[in-house]
């Protein structure tokens, strides 16, 4: 198989949050809110690749066979610290000619911080990536984010954000 071949064509935006008094069930319980629990995911750094188009969650599920290998941009934080705010972000910068340039994601996750500041946060960090690289602005940022609050009763909480790619 050529290099060229292994190329994400399509990718979409899913994010959610779960609690659970188990840490991994309570991964688990995102990654259903999210709509991914059934894929097994490989993380992947942080290009869009030229020619890789944004497609709808809705549209990129369909594509999905349960057990697929899928790789993703994934932010996700962690934790039980009764009353704690927890906010994962997967921010965007999207090149002006997305035919031949390549973009930037970024992940960010935090304690404290609403989902509307981190969000703005990880399209910062994938702009400042972006234009380190290429000298060039960015034709738009954009993110995904999920925050949520650890409950009272101390379960584990867990949100993530996620890009996902498709191969065709």
């Amino acid at each position: 198989m050529g290099s060229g071949n292994f190329v994400p064509k399509k990718v979409f935006f899913t994010s959610g949050s779960g609690s659970h008094q188990d840490r991994l069930t309570s991964f688990e319980m995102a990654l259903r809110k999210a709509s991914i629990e059934c894929y097994n995911l490989v993380e992947v750094s942080s290009i869009l690749p030229p020619r890789c188009r944004i497609i709808s969650r809705q549209e990129g599920i369909k594509e999905l066979f349960p057990g697929s290998i899928v790789f993703t941009v994934i932010s996700r934080l962690s934790s039980n610290e009764a009353g704690s705010r927890i906010t994962s972000s997967v921010g965007m910068a999207i090149p002006k000619n997305p035919e031949t340039e390549w973009g930037y994601f970024a992940e960010y996750h935090t304690f404290d911080e609403t989902k509307e500041q981190a969000g703005k946060y990880s399209e910062m960090i994938a702009n400042n990536m972006y234009t380190s690289i290429s000298d060039k602005i960015p034709e738009k940022t954009m993110n995904i984010t999920e925050s949520a609050v650890v409950p009272e009763n101390g379960d584990w909480t867990t949100t993530i954000a996620a890009a996902v790619f498709l191969m065709e």
